[in-house]
């Protein structure tokens, strides 16, 4: 009876009428991102048609008017999104972005710099890369000038851009690319200088960033770093001076979304003062504007992100609601916000943190409210029943986007959730307070920030404690298939443990594998595979490979990752001591960084590298390194062959004008090409060659045919379908880091690869890889625990 007394409320405010118009906007907006504008034109001609006959046909008035809104927002939808697509098709830069021609172009910067985590391309220290969107103004490509407009995004060093805000006109040099699948970008544009020709930001967006750096500045004064890192990365999403392990320690625990600014930091903020306005007696009408005020900057202080726009458009909604006397239109509000956004932006329906936040939104619109009241009914409080049912129905909703994207799932993120939730709100007030105080009070600020001090702490407690239990975060299939095939696990779960019975047997599964599985899945397995030919070692975002020579205790190393230690250790593991010849492939951080522990492990004979010796600051740390130890530098060209035993290594490339290069912009181009001949066939060994070193090797002539290939550049987008077809690899390695900001692997790369037939493994999924001969081919082992190297 109480049950049911409960659940009524939460099924008559129920009000499904307007989510069905916004699966099918978000589905044909999907269509045309990723299908082009063509399908979605035919869609919106084929409403134009139906239209007419549903409206002449439906014999209940309810029934056509729901089917008619959702044929005139899908057309118009289709027709907008065609439109789109036709044009950024047809764009000028598109063609050249399919060749990587270099080009000049001058923009305008729609948001701050965002940091693309982990060392690549320069230097460790102050040349990481960034990300930056910005609408085209002027394009120069092979002398040609054209006016023209559009959305590119910016791939740049962080330093010389990353004190740069949005409205601020650039004018920038470097390289086309193609843009990923999904994206209304018409190119995307790498650039290895800094800008040139900054014209001054927008006074809002200068009050903005000020009131940022007074947040940070009183973060500093106040806290330890950690908590310095937090605060800023709470109210702001900026986690630039958040420690790499605490970052860490967040994404396992499952909490980074509370330092990925999203609509949860606007719901707090606009509640607070909702709260305030409601407790000082003001009507609704006079809240609704105060909450409308505080949504517009807070939006304008922590940027348009895809979670924060969704936020504010479903909080217009609900303020309209307030006004009209319907406070509780939670999910209608939802709806109709993915359906304006999507019609107005439609890029939104392809990104993470969009899908996300709808799915947490409508996990706490239909779950939390359920399962809420069922614990009441059953006698616990209400108050301890929200705190529960709250992330528990967050994390169910994203757990199938998460495992989707990461190719994990974490075990503890409710718990981690449920201990952190009751601080977050309030050290999120306290942060935008001290954010508002700082240019008036530096003393207020500052006390604003030591009262959010206890809260911070107590989060990044939560944090490694919670990423330290054994088994914290497990691996899942990564993709589409992944996420549907979790999403199917937890839907069956929840209907079986509507049962009792099912539940107490549950209760006591998670007992044994706690007890007993647990404590073996951190011991490590038999470790190296016996007769192994090649490994592939876990170091993080970076590539570190081992080639047995056929010798007791010596290997061929190719790069040394990102990580200090990393490559180091997995040869310590394997038990090498004598490397006659490390190669590094070219001198970005990613590939460099392992190097001086690797020289102080094992006896080194050589170290080989091309004739690129950009970026100064790599070749500088190398030659200190080398001579410090007495080990020789020795340069590698096309067509030299080393041999061993067991091991003939023949350099492939590079060839031609990337031969000779000394442009660092042509580095990963410019990488070594090794080819491998080992007892368990050929394996071609690529660096970080794109667009222009792929074509040099195709028209080179060389055999590029091989049995295993390294994925050039941790699987992204810039391989070609015919360098694959032409290499026609059994086993494809994927050395990339778990939960990159880069979007490594591609999925193109990935589908292009599974139409090959070849076998796919990654060192974020399966951890070190060894390559073995087998009695039809080459075969894999995995040492099956991934590490997780800070990053």
């Amino acid at each position: 009876m109480n049950s049911t007394a409960a659940d009524s409320p939460q099924r008559r405010l129920l009000d499904l009428r307007l989510v069905p118009a916004a699966l099918s906007v978000w589905a044909t907006t999907l269509v045309g991102l990723y299908a082009g504008w063509l399908p979605t034109a035919i869609v919106a001609a084929a409403v134009v048609l139906l239209t007419p006959v549903v409206a002449l046909a439906g014999r209940s008035s309810r029934w056509v008017r729901g089917v008619l809104a959702v044929l005139i927002l899908t057309g118009v939808a289709a027709a907008g999104v065609s439109l789109r697509m036709h044009q950024i098709e047809r764009h000028p830069l598109r063609s050249a972005s399919e060749h990587g021609e270099r080009a000049t172009v001058q923009a305008v910067i729609e948001d701050s710099p965002t940091p693309v985590q982990g060392a690549s391309y320069g230097d460790r220290r102050a040349q990481d890369r960034a990300f930056v969107r910005a609408k085209l103004r002027v394009a120069e490509v092979s002398k040609h000038r054209m006016r023209t407009g559009g959305s590119v995004v910016l791939l740049v060093p962080a330093q010389g851009w990353q004190e740069l805000d949005a409205g601020q006109e650039v004018t920038a040099r470097g390289k086309l690319a193609p843009p990923r699948p999904g994206e209304t970008t018409v190119a995307v544009f790498r650039v290895f200088g800094p800008p040139e020709a900054v014209a001054a930001a927008p006074e809002w967006q200068r009050l903005a960033e000020d009131l940022r750096d007074g947040l940070r500045r009183a973060s500093n004064d106040v806290l330890d770093p950690a908590a310095a890192g937090l605060l800023p990365g709470l109210v702001v999403g900026d986690t630039d001076a958040l420690p790499p392990e605490v970052m860490q320690n967040f994404n396992d625990a499952g909490l980074s979304h509370l330092v990925a600014v999203s609509g949860a930091n606007l719901a707090i903020v606009c509640g607070a003062v909702l709260l305030l306005l409601h407790a000082l007696g003001l009507g609704p009408v006079l809240s609704a504007i105060g909450g409308g005020l505080a949504m517009v900057g807070f939006v304008v202080l922590a940027g348009p992100e895809p979670s924060v726009l969704r936020a504010a458009v479903m909080g217009t909604i609900a303020l309209l609601a307030l006004i009209l006397g319907r406070e509780r239109s939670a999910l209608p509000a939802l709806a109709a916000s993915v359906i304006v956004l999507l019609l107005v932006a439609p890029e939104l329906a392809s990104t993470v943190g969009f899908a996300l936040s709808v799915a947490a939104t409508a996990g706490l619109v239909l779950l939390a409210p359920l399962w809420s009241a069922a614990l009441h009914a059953r006698g616990v409080p209400v108050g301890i029943a929200e705190a529960v049912a709250v992330p528990a129905a967050a994390h169910l909703t994203t757990a199938p986007l998460v495992a989707a994207i990461s190719g994990e799932v974490s075990a503890v993120a409710v718990v981690a959730n449920l201990l952190a939730g009751p601080v977050i709100a309030p050290a999120t007030v306290l942060g935008v307070v001290a954010t508002i105080c700082a240019p008036l009070s530096s003393w207020l600020a500052d006390a604003a920030v030591w009262l959010a001090g206890p809260e911070l702490r107590w989060t990044i407690a939560v944090a490694e404690h919670a990423a330290a239990v054994p088994g914290a975060v497990f691996a899942w299939p990564s993709g589409s298939a992944g996420g549907l095939l979790l999403a199917g696990v937890a839907l069956a779960v929840l209907v079986l443990l509507r049962h009792k019975r099912i539940r107490w047997t549950a209760a006591a599964l998670v007992l044994v594998v706690g007890v007993v599985l647990v404590p073996v899945r951190v011991l490590d397995p038999a470790w190296p595979a016996r007769g192994w030919s090649m490994i592939a070692c876990d170091v993080g975002q970076g590539d570190g490979l081992v080639l047995a020579t056929g010798r007791p205790s010596e290997a061929v190393v190719v790069d040394t990752g990102p990580d200090p230690t990393l490559s180091a250790e997995c040869l310590r593991r394997l038990g090498i001591r004598r490397v006659p010849l490390l190669v590094l492939t070219h001198l970005h951080a990613d590939h460099v960084s392992g190097l001086r522990a690797v020289l102080v492990h094992s006896a080194v004979g050589a170290v080989a590298m091309g004739g690129l010796r950009e970026p100064a600051w790599a070749m500088t740390d190398i030659l200190r390194d080398t001579r410090s130890l007495g080990v020789p530098v020795i340069e590698l060209a096309a067509g030299q062959q080393a041999r061993w035993p067991a091991l003939v290594l023949d350099v492939l490339g590079p060839r031609g004008e990337l031969a000779r290069t000394r442009s660092a912009d042509d580095a990963n181009d410019a990488s070594i090409v090794l080819r491998a001949t080992t007892p368990a066939g050929r394996i071609l060994l690529t660096g970080d060659i794109e667009l222009s070193g792929q074509s040099q090797l195709l028209g080179s002539g060389t055999d590029l045919r091989a049995d295993v290939l390294k994925i050039p550049h941790h699987g992204s987008r810039y391989t070609t379908p015919r360098f694959l077809a032409a290499v026609r690899p059994r086993l494809a390695l994927i050395s990339v880091g778990a939960g990159n900001s880069y979007g490594h692997p591609s999925p193109l790369i990935l589908s292009a690869l599974a139409q090959t037939g070849a076998a796919v493994a990654r060192t974020d999924e399966k951890g070190d890889i060894a390559v073995l001969p087998g009695p039809n081919g080459p075969r894999l082992v995995t040492r099956g625990d991934p590490l997780r190297p800070k990053r």
